[in-house]
């Protein structure tokens, strides 16, 4: 761990350090790091001259006075909140749309323009009627709730990210619209933002008895990636939602989509009694007629969109939304497919585009009039159509990711309105996704091939452009120029020579923040700034871990997946030479399974009881959860009475010590 590491203070999600002080390495006294003038108290530098020009001519570029979105993101308005602040059952702040009350007016030089004109559109929040007997609540975490009305009730979809603001917006709908009972909850997608306020909408009596709709393959792909890839992807979520970073026109403004996922409250999930397995399926829900389209592969692993015939409405789930997606997400998550992406687009289209008076998401806010919800769905089916195919064009002329990123262009008639633009994903980072999609991570160049890693790199880039000095001689010029990527370029070479360089750190972090003021999206704007914060101050040293919280979602995860999981822990070099047969029963759930190591490698299997066996374990599901979460300590349940032991309890010891613990806090902008 470097010293600037070591010595950063602790600090809260929501309370954030004044000032820095790092240790420097050679004389191991104390320094201050000297902010940029004009740096705010966290040391985020003013916008440069190079990029209040950028942004200016974003703005020059965009009709920014058209005010059609706003009038439709705040149509249909039924109650609205001066402060909307959700507190969670234990006390935490779940949402704070207060925090973003700065978000008005024109854009400050330290945001585009174009993106802050997104922000005060995602900050319109309310309960708001798409149509009568559809209605959504909007601005209550980073998904929509919305609710349908039946013949004797609701049908709610996407129950937000936890109870907290969950049970909030559903209190707040029935106060204005009058106690409804919940006939059925349909979950669109796998990702957590639409499924895991499930607690908070349903009374224990409705968990029990309610029906639950959901795309084929929806519970396994919920819970898979965050048990398999958790650690990594949260880690890297706190940069591209800008986790660590104040709500300031200096640092995080929104995240493209919505403002961000809620902070606290249970995370839960119900298995489906409905799955939706192919398209043109339809139901009848108390009364309601619904027709549904099947979309796996599409923004999500398992995906559904439906149309409602009754009112009209076309619900397009996350498969469409008022911003270009993501092909591939920053934080991390399986390369999506654009061909497919498309082609669900225009299957909808086909399918309930020509019949529909109105669109509605799950986020953003609806299109109303046939001839406006059909363009808008062509413009979004085309925009990802695009991208594949002008990708695979300069493909196959031999151009490499990198470079397709550079050429690539949208071409004038799928850049004259907003919908479509880059506020999360981008189509740089989307012509990339493509290109891996079909051809992995080599370009084809020898070089490519067995590249040095950074800091072996970053050595002989520093040594080759004559040392430390020279290497900020030349940043230092280009920063000047407003060539912020090569900047960035050349002082990451140096940080990952000496990370404890307090200069390169502060200009790295200086070029980091203009580079995020004047990205259109917000998860790059995010990632650039969170990259400035880490560079000031280090990483934040207590992170919240959201284990307690997702209780109810890990819960429902297959067993088989905890020791997959558990087996990309194993560690090589302790494992080396070593052999072990450890049998575990379920004495609650009556699953058995025998893990075998050899060869450093961990397999898994679902048979009975090994009589060859080192050591047999059997202990209750949920207490093998909290050992496998962290929320239970191993050897004080070991050496306790809540699991019974049969053979070597040190042989049950020496079998755990050979696996990794993980806390996900490992460094991203320094080695």
């Amino acid at each position: 761990m470097s010293a600037i590491a070591r010595a950063g203070k602790k600090f809260s999600t929501n309370k954030f350090i004044a000032s820095l002080v790092c240790v420097a390495a050679i004389s191991g006294c104390e320094q201050q790091v000297s902010f940029s003038e004009g740096a705010d108290e966290l040391g985020f530098s003013e916008a440069s001259s190079a990029t209040k020009k950028a942004n200016k001519k974003v703005a020059e570029q965009l009709p920014l006075q058209d005010m059609l979105d706003f009038e439709q993101a705040r149509k249909g308005l039924i109650a609205t909140s001066d402060s909307l602040q959700i507190t969670a059952a234990d006390g935490r702040l779940a949402w704070d749309q207060d925090a973003y009350s700065f978000i008005a007016g024109d854009a400050p030089a330290t945001v585009n323009p174009s993106l802050w004109r997104q922000a005060q559109l995602n900050g319109i929040h309310g309960l708001f009627e798409v149509t009568p007997g559809v209605y959504q609540l909007r601005g209550f975490d980073l998904a929509n709730l919305t609710l349908i009305d039946t013949d004797s009730g609701w049908v709610v979809v996407d129950p937000l990210t936890s109870s907290a603001t969950s049970k909030y917006a559903i209190e707040f709908a029935r106060k204005h619209l009058g106690d409804k009972p919940i006939k059925a909850v349909i979950f669109t997608h796998s990702h957590v933002d639409h499924f895991g306020g499930i607690e908070g909408v349903l009374t224990p009596a409705e968990r029990a008895d309610i029906m639950i709709i959901a795309p084929e393959g929806f519970t396994e792909e919920s819970v898979s990636e965050n048990i398999m890839a958790g650690t990594v992807m949260g880690r890297r979520s706190e940069f591209m939602y800008g986790r660590n970073l104040p709500k300031t026109a200096r640092g995080h403004i929104g995240s493209g989509l919505g403002k961000e996922p809620a902070n606290a409250g249970v995370i839960s999930i119900l298995p489906p009694t409905t799955i939706i397995h192919k398209t043109g399926q339809s139901l009848i829900v108390d009364g309601l007629d619904i027709v549904f389209q099947n979309a796996p592969g599409s923004e999500a692993p398992a995906e559904l969109t439906f149309y409602l015939p009754k009112y009209k409405a076309y619900c397009g789930a996350e498969v469409v939304s008022r911003t270009m997606h993501n092909l591939y997400t920053l934080r991390g998550a399986k390369v999506r497919d654009a061909l497919s992406w498309s082609g669900y687009i225009d299957e909808a289209l086909d399918l309930f585009g020509k019949q529909a008076d109105v669109y509605f998401g799950s986020h953003h806010w609806p299109v109303w009039g046939n001839e406006n919800v059909q363009k808008f769905i062509e413009r979004q089916r085309d925009t990802y159509k695009f991208i594949h195919d002008q990708t695979m064009r300069l493909a196959n002329k031999g151009y490499t990711p990198k470079e397709i990123a550079e050429e690539i262009k949208m071409p004038e008639a799928l850049q004259q309105t907003f919908d479509n633009r880059g506020y999360y994903g981008t189509l740089k980072h989307n012509s990339k996704a493509v290109y891996q999609f079909y051809f992995g991570w080599y370009d084809a160049n020898p070089v490519n091939l067995d590249p040095l890693p950074p800091v072996a790199a970053g050595q002989r880039y520093v040594e080759a452009m004559g040392g430390a000095e020279s290497v900020l001689t030349l940043a230092r010029a280009s920063f000047s120029k407003g060539e912020y990527r090569w900047t960035a370029e050349l002082l990451n070479h140096l940080v990952f020579t000496d990370a404890e360089n307090l200069e390169a750190r502060q200009l790295l972090a200086n070029t980091y923040d203009q580079l995020g003021y004047q990205a259109e999206s917000a998860p790059w704007r995010d990632v650039y700034l969170s990259g400035a914060l880490e560079l000031r101050q280090g990483k934040k040293v207590e992170r919240v871990s959201m284990i307690s919280d997702a209780s109810g979602l890990i819960g429902q995860a297959p067993t088989e997946l905890f020791f997959a999981a558990m087996a990309t822990n194993l560690n090589p070099e302790k494992a080396a030479g070593k052999h072990y047969i450890v049998n575990i029963q379920m004495t609650d759930t009556n699953e058995e399974f025998v893990l075998t190591m050899e060869n450093s490698v961990l397999h898994h299997r679902q048979l009975t009881a090994d009589p060859k066996a080192d050591v047999t374990i059997k202990i209750t599901r949920e207490l093998f959860l909290r050992l496998v979460t962290k929320t239970a300590d191993m050897k004080e349940v070991i050496f306790g009475d809540e699991l019974e032991i049969e053979g070597s309890k040190l042989s049950l010891v020496g079998f755990f010590s050979l696996f990794d613990s993980n806390d996900g806090n490992f460094n991203i902008v320094t080695p």
